[in-house]
C-alpha cells in the first residue's frame, strides 16, 4: 500500500479502531488499566513519529514567503481564535466541553495538513515549511488563549501534580526529533530511516484512539449526547476557517497553491499536541479528553469533502472557472 492511500483512508482506521475499543471495553472491563498503562508509551512514539516529520531546518524558507506566511500566522492565531471565542460563548454550561473544543480548535494542524495539501493540489512545500513556525507558535500561545478565553480555574485544573506527565510527553519527543533531525543531516542512513518513520503516525494514532476507548469506555459511552453539539461546533468551525481562508487568499494575493495550502492550514487542528493535556486533566474532566477525539474523527470526515471541495470550488483553476463561466453563460 501506498502511504498516500493510507492516509487519504486513515479515517476509517480511526473509527474502526473506536469501535473496536469500545467493545473490548466494554466486553472485558478488566483491560482498562493495561489500556491506561500502555496509553502514554504509545502517545510518545506517535509524537516523536510525527515530530520527526516536522522539518525545523525549515524555518527560514517559511519566513521567505512574506505574504503566505504573514497569511496563515494572522488566520490560525488571531482569526480563529476570536471565531473560536465567539462558538463557545453559545455552547452549553460545560467547563470539561467547553475546554476539550478550546484545547482542539485553538491550534493549528502539523502533521496531516501537509498530506491533505497534497492530495488537494495545495503546495506541500510551503506546508512542510510552514509547520516548524506553527509547531513553535500554537506551544507559547495556548496557555495564552487559555487564560484569556476559558471560564475554567487552570491552576486547578492544570495543575502541576496532574499536568507533568503530559509535559514530559511532548516535550520529551520534540526535543528527541530535532537531535534526530541533527544526526539524519549527518548520515544517509538515518535519513532514510526518517522518510520511514512517515508511515508510523497513522497506525499509531489508531492504536492510541484505541487505547483511549478501551481505557475510557464509560466515559465515551456517557458522553456520545455531546456528539451532535461538538459536530455542530466542528463544522461551523471548518466553514469559518474556509472563509477566512478565501478572504486572506484574496487580500493577501495569494496563488491558487498557496490559497489551498492556507485553507488546509486554518480548517485541521492539532489533537496530537492536546491530547495528552486533555488526557492528564483530573478526575471529572474526562469528557475534554473524548471531545478531542471526537473532533479528530469528525474533522477527518470533513478533510474529505474538503480534498474535493477546496481545489474544484474554493480555489479552482482557471480552466475550470472558465468553464464554469462559459456554462453558466450558456
Amino acid at each position: 500500500m501506498r502511504r498516500q492511500r493510507l492516509e487519504r483512508h486513515q479515517v476509517w482506521l480511526y473509527l474502526g479502531a473506536v469501535l473496536l475499543g469500545l467493545g473490548l471495553g466494554t466486553l472485558a472491563p478488566q483491560l482498562a488499566g493495561t489500556a491506561d498503562a500502555l496509553l502514554w508509551p504509545v502517545l510518545g512514539l506517535l509524537l516523536y513519529a510525527t515530530f520527526t516529520q516536522v522539518p525545523m531546518a525549515a524555518v527560514p524558507t517559511a519566513f521567505a514567503e512574506g505574504r503566505f506566511m504573514a497569511a496563515a500566522l494572522l488566520g490560525n492565531f488571531v482569526l480563529l481564535p476570536a471565531a473560536v471565542w465567539a462558538m463557545v460563548q453559545f455552547l452549553p454550561d460545560d467547563q470539561a466541553l467547553q475546554l476539550g473544543l478550546l484545547l482542539v480548535l485553538l491550534v493549528p494542524c502539523t502533521d496531516w495538513f501537509i498530506s491533505f495539501s497534497q492530495l488537494g493540489s495545495g503546495d506541500a512545500a510551503r506546508a512542510t515549511a510552514l509547520t516548524p513556525v506553527l509547531l513553535v507558535l500554537q506551544l507559547l500561545l495556548l496557555p495564552l488563549y487559555l487564560w484569556l478565553i476559558s471560564d475554567a480555574d487552570l491552576r486547578v485544573v492544570f495543575s502541576p501534580a496532574d499536568i507533568w506527565p503530559a509535559v514530559v510527553v511532548v516535550l520529551l519527543p520534540l526535543g528527541l526529533a530535532v537531535l534526530t533531525e541533527a544526526w539524519a543531516g549527518r548520515r544517509p542512513a538515518v535519513a532514510a530511516a526518517v522518510d520511514r518513520l512517515g508511515w508510523v503516525p497513522v497506525p499509531l494514532l489508531a492504536v492510541v484512539v484505541l487505547l483511549v476507548a478501551v481505557a475510557n469506555v464509560g466515559a465515551v459511552l456517557a458522553d456520545l449526547h455531546l456528539l451532535p453539539i461538538v459536530l455542530g461546533v466542528v463544522s461551523l468551525f471548518l466553514a469559518t476557517s474556509l472563509l477566512m481562508s478565501k478572504t486572506l487568499a484574496s487580500v493577501a494575493g495569494l496563488d491558487l497553491a498557496q490559497g489551498r495550502t492556507l485553507a488546509f492550514s486554518m480548517g485541521t487542528r492539532n489533537s496530537f499536541i492536546v491530547l495528552p493535556f486533555a488526557l492528564a486533566l483530573p478526575a471529572g474532566w474526562e469528557t475534554a479528553a473524548i471531545v478531542v477525539v471526537m473532533q479528530s474523527l469528525i474533522e477527518l470526515l470533513g478533510m474529505i469533502f474538503c480534498v474535493w471541495f477546496i481545489p474544484r470550488v474554493l480555489f479552482p483553476d482557471a480552466g475550470r472557472q472558465a468553464r464554469k463561466t462559459v456554462g453558466g453563460a450558456g
